[in-house]
């Protein structure tokens, strides 16, 4: 699924200063403070794709480090470390995961009050302030070599990226230099288009016809539904009382005066019978039919959606609407999003507001990600580990202790306050979730990741083994355990950890897998919502795994056909697959879930699964790239999770401000727009680097395969998503864009094959798409359920010539300056044309509802 300055907004701002705790009576925190700055010194070095850092630390406690009583612990986007070229007074040390450690060398000493300087070298080049170190602490040592302090560092600093070598990824990264200049340039390609262009609703309809005349839609208009839909039309009651602050009556059975009328009829929109209406605005007032409940359920998001952006900015208690007749129903019947809470965890609240959102842009399913080698999120009858142990990261003297050591930042301490390593959902907050989702016609989907991706689960089942063990309670005891004890393999998964893979020689893995679904099953039913889909992970097994295990050597010994150990994953999901049958569950997985391992490493499409109710999610397009083509050819039903389309954790742009990741470049709103499903070729088009793809003797789709493409799916890995306002960032607006791909009929240009006339006309319809961001979705998104964090992109500017020149990439906001150096308001002046300045211009995009991007500078 996925490879291995200063704060810009308040949510990063864990990276940066940390609370102190007291953890001794021996020394205050106070009293052993160390201030530390980092810095990227530079990409461009002799070593492939490497990078070069630098440590300083100067010493504000009453002590002095030595060699021997301190060292640093910290977090950081998974790297490998090469051994520095020259001597350092200290060295830094991967320990597992993102988790590493400073540790000085034989001879050190720093004095109180002093400063010193360590630098170090990795590869996988840096080029985001969220790649800097995070979740900094100190732990102090004995003479006896006893940790005795654990102090978190107050006084951190991280270094401002303005050098081509910082800002680029080395010599081979092509990406143009993250400048207002080249922003300038970029954004040229788009223009203001009027209001009577833009897009009616986001997804767009089917079919939409706007007619003469308006409806003033008020609590005059009682809402008529049959006794089916009263879900549905309480849902509409509680939005439009939102906007008109009056409560709309409900009635039971059909219409018999001008009202709001919710019916289930025959509905066929594009030969699509499942989730389709038909909404009737006119005289008589609205009319919403659907071929089922969801299809009512949509016709009313649609309703909401027609609502001028100004109702939500400021409501009142009439509201026009222009005549409207739609016929809409959805592209494919799959439209999800993946949201993983285990590396940050999310509260439930985040989570319902997640579910609305979704609703909104008529996404109905969920890939709900609690379980992940950070974290085990969901609480499980008969197993209280998972969350004592699995749910929760605090300092530990070792790996090899069943504990959860600190990850992305998230510090020694378990749920310390910012922090967003520690917490889990009760059953009740799980069921919860499930009916509100339910409400909304969203199919949330549990995944249990098998057999890598494990080692929460791992670490949890190990606790439970010591404490039955020292019990006295053997057989229990073995009940549950995932590993093979005696296991000595050596590896290293995509995200750097050693340990994270189960043993799948033993039955007591398949019985904890079993257990762990049953239970979930339990709270499916509980919340009167069936539970049919299983997600079954499966992605990222690395090299080197069960090599050195007896259980797997024995397990190869009875079953010669297996011959290899890198063939035990398939091994693996043969066995749970029958388990998860017997369950009658559909069977989700990973693209690896339906590929075999040749014996160089490559995967291939592995036939032995068609037909029996597995469904491929297809990431890999950037290193793999015609792999979905190959599974939809060979009969799989595929769901395309495109890392270079839908990746919502993939930074916007190489802006070292810009929070995320970019292993497989950068991905903003026009690609998840930009998306032709059964020709992908068509709209990938440059690695992660920037150079431009080839796709000549690959494999394409097949006309007979489309049927196989169930939909798509956009993704939420959260190595970089800390609480709530971070996730709303991330996600939007490259959601609307993901939404457009999942619903809208297909768009003219995906079956152009004239490349320069098919980028004509993904330019006029992206153009059209931009300004309708601009100039009604991102205002409304500022009220919609509360209001959303968005992004706002921040304007281009150029100065030549004394002349200031500044536009934006979503047409419709309003960019403001200043030339004091104070950062611009809404107040500020409003650029409107090329305008004289000099010195320093700071400028902001602003939208309707009055929230801003980041301010950028620019000097003549």
């Amino acid at each position: 699924m996925r490879i291995g300055l200063y704060a810009f907004f308040g949510v990063l701002s864990f990276f940066f200063l940390t609370s102190c705790q007291r953890t001794s009576e021996k020394a205050t925190a106070d009293s052993l403070q160390i201030a530390v700055s980092w810095e990227l010194l530079t990409n461009f070095t002799d070593k492939p794709n490497g990078f070069k850092a630098q440590f300083t630390l100067k010493n504000n406690s009453n002590e002095t480090l030595t060699d021997a009583n301190w060292a640093l612990f910290f977090n950081m986007s998974p790297r490998p470390i090469l051994p520095s070229a020259t001597s350092q007074p200290a060295m830094v040390q991967h320990i597992n995961g993102d988790w590493y450690k400073l540790t000085p060398n034989k001879g050190f000493q720093l004095p109180a009050g002093q400063t010193t300087t360590i630098d170090y070298e990795g590869t996988e080049a840096v080029n985001k302030v969220t790649d800097a170190p995070m979740g900094l602490y100190i732990v102090y040592y004995d003479k006896a070599g006893k940790e005795e302090n654990i102090v978190q560092i107050a006084d951190y600093t991280v270094r401002p990226f303005t050098k081509k070598e910082q800002l680029l990824r080395g010599k081979s990264d092509l990406m143009p230099l993250p400048t207002p200049e080249n922003t300038y340039q970029d954004n040229l390609a788009v223009s203001l288009v009027p209001s009577d262009q833009l897009l009616k609703i986001i997804p767009s309809p089917a079919k939409i016809t706007t007619g003469k005349g308006t409806l003033t839609l008020n609590s005059s208009l009682a809402i008529y539904a049959d006794k089916a839909l009263e879900s549905e039309a309480r849902f509409l009651t509680q939005k439009l009382k939102s906007l008109t602050g009056k409560d709309f009556s409900i009635t039971n059975g059909a219409s018999t005066t001008k009202g709001i009328s919710l019916k289930i009829g025959n509905v066929n929109t594009n030969s699509v019978t499942k989730e389709a209406y038909q909404l009737r605005i006119d005289d008589k007032g609205i009319s919403i039919i659907g071929s089922d409940l969801a299809g009512v359920f949509y016709g009313i998001q649609s309703l909401l959606a027609l609502i001028p952006v100004q109702s939500y900015l400021n409501p009142s208690a009439d509201i026009s609407l222009n005549y409207t007749q739609i016929d809409d129903a959805p592209r494919f019947p799959f439209r999800s999003m993946h949201f993983d809470v285990s590396r940050n965890f999310q509260t439930k609240e985040t989570i319902l507001r997640i579910l609305d959102l979704l609703a909104f842009y008529k996404i109905n399913h969920f890939l709900f990600y609690t379980t992940e080698d950070e974290g085990w999120r969901l609480e499980i009858d008969g197993l209280p580990e998972l969350t004592k142990v699995g749910a929760q990261r605090e300092h530990t003297s070792g790996k090899n202790t069943p504990v959860m050591h600190p990850a992305y930042g998230s510090g020694p301490k378990a749920y310390d306050e910012g922090k967003y390593g520690s917490g889990f959902y009760t059953k009740a907050d799980f069921i919860e979730i499930l009916k509100y989702a339910k409400e909304r016609h969203i199919k949330v989907i549990p995944e249990l990741n098998f057999p890598g991706h494990a080692r929460a689960a791992i670490k949890a089942m190990e606790a439970r083994y010591q404490r039955l063990m020292n019990e006295g309670k053997e057989q229990e005891a073995n009940e549950y355990q995932l590993i093979d004890p005696n296991d000595k393999s050596v590896y290293e998964s995509a995200q750097g950890y050693t340990d994270n893979v189960v043993s799948v020689g033993r039955e007591s893995t398949y019985h904890f897998y079993e257990k762990v679904v049953d239970e979930i099953t339990k709270m499916y039913k509980e919340a009167g919502v069936p539970m049919d889909v299983m997600h079954a992970g499966g992605d990222e097994v690395p090299e080197g795994v069960w090599t050195k295990s007896p259980e797997a050597a024995k397990l190869i010994a009875q079953n010669p056909t297996i011959k290899d150990p890198k063939n035990l994953q398939t091994y693996f999901f043969r066995k749970l697959l029958p388990r998860l049958a017997k369950r009658k569950l559909e069977v989700h997985g990973w693209e690896e879930v339906a590929l075999n391992k040749t014996a160089d490493g490559k995967y291939l499409p592995n036939p032995e699964f068609v037909g029996r109710n597995v469904v491929p999610y297809v990431w890999n397009n950037l290193f793999d790239l015609d792999l979905g083509n190959r599974l939809a050819n060979a009969g799989y039903p595929v769901v395309l999770c495109n890392v270079s389309n839908f990746y919502f954790d993939m930074a916007y742009t190489n802006d070292p401000l810009e929070p995320g990741l970019y292993w497989a470049g950068y991905v903003d709103t026009w690609h998840n727009w930009a998306f032709a499903p059964f020709d992908m070729f068509k709209t990938t088009f440059k690695t992660a680097m920037g150079k431009p793809l080839n796709f000549s003797g690959l494999e394409k789709m097949k006309p007979e395969a489309r049927k196989n493409i169930r939909g798509i799916e956009s993704q939420l890995w959260s190595e970089t998503v800390k609480g709530r306002d971070m996730a709303e960032y991330d996600i939007l607006p490259k959601l609307l864009g993901f939404a457009e791909s999942a619903w809208a009929a297909e768009r003219p240009w995906e079956t152009i094959e004239s490349k320069s006339v098919r980028e004509k006309s993904m330019r006029q319809g992206w153009n059209i798409f931009a300004n309708t961001l601009a100039q009604k979705e991102l205002p409304r998104l500022a009220k919609l359920n509360g209001g959303y964090n968005y992004r706002i992109p921040c304007p281009g500017a150029v100065v030549r010539n004394d002349t200031l020149k500044a536009n934006v990439a979503l047409p419709g906001l309003v960019i403001r300056y200043t030339t004091n150096g104070s950062e611009p308001t809404a107040q500020s002046t409003h650029y409107q044309k090329p305008v004289r300045v000099t010195g320093m211009v700071k400028l902001k995009s602003f939208d309707a509802s009055g929230r801003s991007s980041r301010s950028i500078t620019i000097a003549p």
